[in-house]
Order: C-alpha cells, then sequence, then structure tokens
C-alpha cells in the first residue's frame, strides 16, 4: 500500500429526496422505511436481492486499498442547501440544515461495508431505555435521575469485523486427578491427647496432550477506536441474523464512524477470542479433576471476514461537574454503564 495520502472522496454525497415534497428523507429505525423529518412521508426501502458474503482473508493481501491513515476526510455538498462539509464520517448531518449527508463509497480506497444491522429503537426508546436504567441505579441520587431531561443523544453506527475460521489445535499439558489418603493427627481434650484420623485430598498429575477442532462463526471485534472498547463490549450479545446487506439508506440521518482498525489487526484480536475458546476445549479434552495447558499451537484454515456497522446510541450528560456518557445498543436498548472513575470522552465528531 502507498504511503501517499488519498484525496478526498467524492463531493458528491448520497441523496434520498422525499418525493412529496422533495426534503431529504432519512432511515426510520424500527422499520424499513425513509421517513421525511418535514412533511411525514415515508417511502418503502427496496430490497436489492443481494446477500451477506464473507470474504477470504488469504485474499486480503492482495486486495489493493488504503489503511485508515492514510485515507483524508469526504467533502461533502448538502443537496438540500449547498452547504460544504468535511468529515471523516460515512455518513452525519449538514451542520446547517440537518439534512442527511451519505457518502458514496463506490470509489472508496477502504473495504466497503458488508451488512448493516439496522437501528431498531428510535430517540424516544432511546431515552426511555436510559430513564429505566437510571431508575433502577439503587444508588443514584436525586440529580442523577433528572439527567434524562438535559441529556444529548446521538444515532451512530460503529464499524465492527467479523471473522470466520476453522482451528485445530495441538496442546500439551497435565491431567489432574483428586485422591485421598489418610492421614493421623493428635488432640488435646480435657487435658487428654487423642489421636484421630482424616481423609486428606491429593492431586495426582500426570501428562496430556492431544489435538481439539472448532469452528469459529462472527467472531466480533471493534473497528473504531473512536468508542471505548470496554463500553462497547458490554453491548453484546448482538441479534447479528438481523442483520441486513449494505444500503447507505439505513445510514440516512445517523452518523457513521469509518473504520480506523485494519482488518489484519483486527484478527489479531479474534485470535485472541478463539484462544480462551480454545483454551477451555483442550481442558475439556484432558479431563479430570483438574488441568494445566502449557502449550497450544493453533492453526486456522478458510478464514473469511466482513465489515458490519452496529447501531449504537451515544448518551451524554452532566454530573457532578463531568461529562458522562451512555451507550445504549440500538437492536436490544441494553444500557452499558459509565465508568465511575474518569469521565469517558464525548462522542465522535
Amino acid at each position: 500500500m502507498s504511503d501517499q495520502t488519498t484525496p478526498a472522496a467524492s463531493a458528491a454525497p448520497q441523496s434520498f429526496p422525499c418525493t412529496s415534497c422533495g426534503a431529504r428523507v432519512e432511515f426510520a429505525p424500527g422499520t424499513n422505511t425513509l421517513q421525511c423529518p418535514y412533511c411525514g412521508h415515508q417511502q418503502n426501502i427496496q430490497a436489492t436481492g443481494a446477500r451477506i458474503q464473507e470474504h477470504s482473508f488469504a485474499q486480503l493481501a492482495h486486495k489493493p486499498r488504503r489503511s485508515a491513515q492514510q485515507m483524508a476526510a469526504y467533502r461533502l455538498v448538502c443537496q438540500q442547501c449547498g452547504a460544504h462539509t468535511e468529515s471523516s464520517a460515512l455518513s452525519q448531518k449538514c451542520q446547517f440544515c440537518a439534512a442527511p449527508l451519505v457518502a458514496d463509497t463506490s470509489e472508496d480506497h477502504q473495504i466497503a461495508p458488508e451488512a448493516v444491522l439496522p437501528f431498531a429503537l428510535d430517540r424516544s426508546a432511546a431515552r426511555d431505555a436510559l430513564r429505566t436504567w437510571v431508575k433502577s441505579r439503587w444508588f443514584a441520587p436525586n440529580r442523577l435521575k433528572k439527567v434524562t431531561e438535559a441529556e444529548s443523544t446521538k444515532s451512530t453506527y460503529v464499524p465492527h469485523w467479523t471473522y470466520d475460521s476453522h482451528t485445530t489445535s495441538q496442546y500439551q499439558g497435565e491431567r489432574g486427578d483428586y485422591y485421598y489418603v489418610t492421614e493421623t493427627y493428635t488432640v488435646t481434650v480435657n487435658g487428654n491427647t487423642e489421636t484421630r484420623t482424616r481423609q486428606v485430598r491429593k492431586i495426582r498429575w500426570s501428562p496430556a496432550a492431544g489435538r481439539v477442532s472448532r469452528f469459529f462463526d462472527d467472531v466480533l471485534v471493534i473497528g473504531s477506536r473512536h468508542v471505548t472498547h470496554e463500553q462497547l463490549s458490554e453491548l453484546e450479545p448482538w441479534p447479528l441474523n438481523h442483520a441486513q446487506p449494505y444500503q447507505p439508506t439505513y445510514l440516512a440521518g445517523h452518523h457513521t464512524l469509518r473504520y480506523d482498525v485494519e482488518p489484519e489487526a483486527g484478527f489479531e484480536v479474534a485470535k485472541q477470542k478463539m484462544a480462551k475458546v480454545i483454551d477451555g476445549d483442550c481442558r475439556r479434552d484432558i479431563g479430570g479433576d483438574q488441568q494445566r495447558v502449557h502449550q497450544v499451537n493453533t492453526a486456522h484454515a478458510k478464514t473469511t471476514y466482513k465489515l458490519m456497522l452496529l447501531p449504537v446510541w451515544i448518551c451524554c450528560y452532566l454530573f457532578a461537574g463531568k461529562n458522562w456518557q451512555v451507550l445504549i445498543n440500538g437492536q436490544t436498548g441494553e444500557v452499558q454503564e459509565p465508568a465511575r472513575t474518569r469521565s469517558p470522552r464525548s462522542p465522535p465528531r
């Protein structure tokens, strides 16, 4: 890949005009329609016939592309008011008239999204989820229970990589089996010494080696550094079976982050996730009462990847003089608790 920075993407964003009044429509969460925020007109999102596909990881090295660090910001021209916007986001709202802006990625030098999990919760439902969460905090003071009246919320699609892989792991370790021995000891009772016995548990260790296999499906890795990974991971599990083939219409009216974690780096994270599961497989294969796993060599075959966009409501509020951030799963309504030891970063712009 070249070290030069790729010029900004096309200045003409994708446009979704309302067929009733000519304004720009937005995706309505929880539906399969685009809705005009001015006249309320709804337009169905037409199926394209496309299917969500997995892509060979082995062929990734031969795919021409630019890294996130080499990509310049998109230059977008609002089709409603004519304002110019420069942004690294795939979609957002015009800062002047709030019309939806969705970048045209057809000539982008990054990997294109393969699937999108559309928002199921609208802004009102997100506020309700936050309000319910705050009321459930028994330790929350009255000031905290009022934050839903003034919080800011932003619907944001966050890029994630998914990986499928057939793994075969050779391991070496030890198997521990319990056995018991009779031990004699003395105690003093009323000034008299008594001899007693008790059963003492011991462990007999023996060498163990073997092979385990597993197929991993859709191992998720966050593809953006703009959202704290520890926070976002707490929103799992995601109903990935509800994902749709990527269409830019699902992004209209919502903020969408462009990935800045490359798929190769993401796969290293995925392998760490897989390794924890494989360790459990090895221990079950060893059997016994306790296990020691000394070495595991894992081979990955037929590995595939894809880029998905997952929906997150980012809610910010001011409490005790600090800005706090709460994330809400845009499909399930799961709320992630904010960190109490620090102020989370503000939502990405």
